[in-house]
């Protein structure tokens, strides 16, 4: 429900913004969950890490901590931005200037929070830390599209929407007393691997996921980029209504059973029979009816992001499949290996996207490409469950 809301609300949403703007929206909204994912250092992976109870929440203390000092520094170098480079700002609202850096803070929170929720195995209250905040955003940003159809509007109302969220999770699972500063460099240095080696990871992860919006903006306009994300959007809906849900289940049971056994095959096999059926179904159903969907369900304008999304199958037949086994490089400490696949699908996108070829060349290579190298993803991902030979 937490992942239908938004896909449902964006039938509405299509109809109430222009591409254009949606395509800025969306390259501003690329850039706040790279900068989210770097203020966690990825301090919130390790959670599930930690054995329940105490030692647990003494680390999401701690990853807060980090969250809200790096956000600052983030806000510092905003202001620097307004500051020493005003010609930026004829190209891009005032709005979303000053709402990056709180937006920023509250998405990072958030994950946090849904992070806690899953490693302690409490799923009622994580799916509703998701469906209350996919509810404010979804509903916040449909009322500020009847008044103001803007980019700025959506950007805002994403901030408010989160906050909505955020307020819900810390009311469900609140952090208790503030525990002893030692207590807290006690966690964030026995997981230092995480930042070393899993931050450089996903910032990579996340600069290769949200660079083709930008580069598609930049060199075709904010009218195609605007396509590219609506089809991205609602092709990445099936990921999340299914594989945020199993890799949530996936997380927990997987590091217990390395804790237990030092390998979690078993876990990985039964998860990868789930993902791959549906991945099957999916790959079916957008293939085939994909066009006639999207101009049915967001109206003609829409209907390019249709074709734009059977370009796309490859890559998110794949990454249905291969995104939730990820947290195996985590729990089997093969991060490094991880950052070095990271580097890779960067280096990838980079060429896909700017070699002088057209708009259709540049998504077909860059779902190709990222389709085989989550094959490769899948092989190694597996070949760690095993854990070490004996």
């Amino acid at each position: 429900m937490a992942q239908a809301i938004p896909l449902l609300g964006s039938l509405l949403l299509a109809r109430l913004y222009a591409p254009a703007e949606f395509g800025l929206f969306a390259a501003w909204l690329g850039v706040v969950y790279l900068a989210a994912v770097v203020v966690t250092g990825r301090y919130e992976a390790a959670l599930a890490v930690e054995p329940d109870g105490g030692s647990r929440r003494i680390g999401v203390q701690a990853v807060l901590l980090v969250v809200t000092v790096a956000t600052g520094c983030i806000l510092v170098l905003t202001a620097l931005l307004a500051a020493l480079a005003p010609a930026w700002l004829q190209t891009t609202p005032l709005t979303l200037l000053w709402a990056f850096a709180p937006t920023v803070w509250l998405i990072a929170a958030s994950q946090v929070w849904q992070s806690w929720a899953a490693a302690e195995g409490r799923y009622a209250d994580l799916i509703r830390m998701r469906i209350s905040q996919a509810a404010g955003i979804t509903g916040i940003q449909l009322g500020a599209g009847m008044l103001e159809p803007s980019a700025a509007s959506l950007g805002l109302a994403h901030c408010v929407g989160v906050l909505l969220g955020a307020v819900v999770a810390a009311t469900l699972m609140p952090l208790g007393a503030p525990a002893e500063s030692g207590a807290r460099r006690d966690f964030l240095r026995r997981h230092c691997r995480f930042p070393m080696l899993s931050l450089p990871a996903d910032s990579v992860n996340a600069a290769a996921s949200q660079l083709p919006l930008l580069l598609v903006a930049s060199r075709f306009g904010n009218d195609v980029a605007g396509l590219l994300a609506l089809a991205l959007r609602t092709l990445g809906a099936p990921i999340a209504l299914l594989g945020v849900a199993v890799l949530d289940v996936f997380k927990r049971q997987a590091a217990a059973a390395f804790r237990d056994r030092s390998e979690c095959r078993n876990e990985y096999l039964q998860t990868l029979q789930v993902l791959a059926l549906g991945s099957v179904g999916a790959a079916v159903a957008i293939g085939f009816f994909s066009e006639d969907l999207f101009t049915l369900a967001f109206g003609e304008q829409w209907r390019a992001a249709g074709t734009i999304a059977v370009w796309l199958m490859p890559m998110f037949a794949m990454r249905f499949v291969a995104s939730p086994m990820s947290y195996v490089f985590y729990i089997a400490g093969k991060q490094q290996v991880d950052l070095v696949w990271q580097c890779a699908l960067l280096a990838m996108t980079l060429a896909a996207f700017m070699h002088p070829g057209s708009f259709q060349v540049s998504i077909k290579a860059y779902a190709v490409g990222y389709a085989c190298l989550y094959v490769v993803y899948l092989v190694l991902s597996y070949r760690y469950s095993k854990g070490k030979p004996a």
